[in-house]
């Protein structure tokens, strides 16, 4: 349930992408430092966003440095390095933990196994490390793997636990940004948990596991109107990235303001393209082969 939220690159002047990606490199520079190989292995975009966004608030000065690593071998890259770039992966670890633990509970893959196994001491000293705000998060996954296993939840109920989780990430200090961190975080995370019901729903349809939005596509294919689907999905979107980003702009934000605004208004919304058209392609392939 990561990797939502990214640049549109073909927007961005290559000195932006450029910054942006010395975000991400300092990122996977703090997890291989404090988690070695297995920890680089849980860097995700949504995170590099939360670390320009926490380095742009706090007026954080970066440490900048010109590195090679196993992605850029041949040629040195920059990477920008904070305190944030620390938290950041520190919570890239302990959600991936997570991922793998609820993987390997709800569907047993091996790739779930060998996620909890690889990470488990680490997730342990992510804990140490913030008790507080992982015993949040835990409660919260805990309601959301409760809430995935009943029957006729609503929609938004189980969204807003995903969105509990983010909000409490976003929030990095108990100040008069805490608010507004913690919307970003929420209606971002509902973003997140939904998109990733809409990529997912025909293959949790075929394997009987569960979904969200099963109903609303079942209803729509039953009145062979699939565009109804994506309509009424796209309508939800257009709300929570609409909430994220009115607390976006309350923040006083200036050094990476026009990059994080590529990514809310326009990159988190290349996926949802991508599958979006990808299912018309499908059905006017088996609507030309039923002719």
């Amino acid at each position: 349930m990561f990797g939502y939220v990214l640049v549109n690159k073909p927007e961005l002047k290559i000195k932006e992408f450029d910054l942006y990606r010395s975000y991400y490199c300092g990122i996977c520079h703090s997890l291989k430092k404090g988690y070695g190989f297995t920890g680089r292995m849980t860097l995700n975009y949504d995170m590099t966003f939360l670390a320009m966004l926490l380095s742009d608030l706090y007026d954080k000065e970066n440490c900048d440095f010109e590195a090679r690593c196993i992605a850029h071998p041949a040629q040195k890259h920059q990477e920008k390095r904070n305190e944030f770039s620390d938290y950041c992966a520190d919570m890239c670890v302990f959600l991936s933990y997570y991922k793998g633990e609820d993987d390997w509970k709800d569907e047993h893959t091996f790739k779930g196994w060998l996620l909890r196994t690889a990470l488990k001491r680490k997730a342990m000293k992510v804990k140490a490390a913030y008790p507080e705000k992982t015993s949040k998060i835990e409660k919260q996954l805990d309601m959301l793997s409760i809430l995935e296993n009943t029957e006729n939840t609503p929609i938004d109920k189980v969204a807003r636990t995903f969105g509990d989780i983010m909000g409490e990430i976003f929030i990095y200090a108990d100040d008069i940004w805490k608010d507004d961190m913690y919307k970003v975080g929420f209606y971002l995370g509902k973003f997140i948990y939904l998109l990733d019901a809409y990529e997912d729903v025909e293959k949790d349809i075929a394997k009987g596991s569960y979904n969200p939005f099963k109903e609303m596509y079942e209803n729509a294919a039953a009145k062979n109107a699939p565009e109804e689907f994506d309509e009424q999905v796209l309508n939800l979107l257009m709300l929570m990235i609409g909430e994220s980003t009115d607390a976006f702009e309350r923040l006083p934000l200036i050094e990476n303001a026009e990059i994080m605004r590529n990514i809310l208004y326009s990159g988190v919304w290349v996926r949802y393209t991508n599958c979006r058209e990808a299912r018309l392609k499908e059905r006017n392939k088996q609507d030309n082969g039923s002719l």
